[in-house]
């Protein structure tokens, strides 16, 4: 596996943030990166200091389907009839970078307050961290977990789900897939928190080369798409 690959990785097992590009030609854009059951509420903190975009959780598809979760997109195709309006604003959801948008539902924990200080967000992100790897790992009931993360989390929220591709960066190459599948890869729990790098300066997404730069100064690694991409092709075929 490529070093920086395999470092990444390391850095997330640890609990460290790794900036993840996507593709040239696609979002081109940067996003903070962690494991989701490692986060504390100073992860969060960085992540809005740091990075200022929106804090989501992406999952693998199998949490997701066992969880009983679903794309946002199939919960307004669901309501047409009772309100049209998102006939017009969703009427065939495609982000303007090609892809359809990865977004489930939102969610806080029962245990939060209002859902959006550091400390409630890193405990909604943290619980479903530890219940998605759950999930994902053991063959357990899907009846019980379902009723196991009724229990423990509410809609709508302060904190965004995504859901990865099923066939994860084989299917679509978004930040929800790419750092899915950078953890899948590691053996690691295929659940991610992760936020866009925003430039405050040109009010524009931070550069690549300013994104390099934030990497090298906090002696964080920084992976790109195409690492991706190249690293999963070759653990299919292993």
């Amino acid at each position: 596996m490529d070093e920086n690959i395999s470092l990444a990785i390391k850095n997330l097992a640890e609990g460290k943030f790794v900036l993840v590009y996507d593709i040239d030609g696609r979002e081109e854009e940067v996003d903070l990166v962690c494991l989701a059951e490692k986060v504390t509420p100073k992860h969060i903190y960085h992540l809005r200091h740091d990075a200022g975009g929106l804090i989501c959780i992406a999952m693998h598809a199998n949490i997701a389907e066992k969880l009983g979760l679903p794309f946002m997109a199939e919960i307004y195709s669901n309501v047409l009839e009772q309100y049209s309006i998102f006939n017009q604003i969703a009427p065939d959801i495609v982000a303007p970078y090609g892809d359809k948008p990865s977004f489930s539902v939102t969610i806080n924990h029962v245990d939060t307050y209002t859902g959006i200080t550091d400390i409630d967000r890193a405990l909604t992100i943290r619980e479903f961290g530890l219940l998605g790897t759950e999930v994902f790992r053991n063959g357990g009931s899907i009846k019980n977990y379902q009723n196991l993360f009724g229990s423990k989390f509410r809609a709508p929220g302060h904190t965004h789900l995504l859901i990865a591709n099923k066939d994860l960066v084989k299917g679509r190459v978004g930040h929800t897939e790419l750092t899915v599948t950078l953890a899948y890869m590691g053996g690691l729990s295929p659940v991610s928190v992760l936020c866009e790098m925003l430039d405050g300066k040109t009010g524009k997404a931070l550069s690549i080369s300013q994104a390099k730069e934030y990497a090298k100064n906090y002696n964080l690694v920084m992976v790109e798409g195409n690492q991706i991409l190249k690293a999963y092709s070759n653990f299919l075929e292993r």
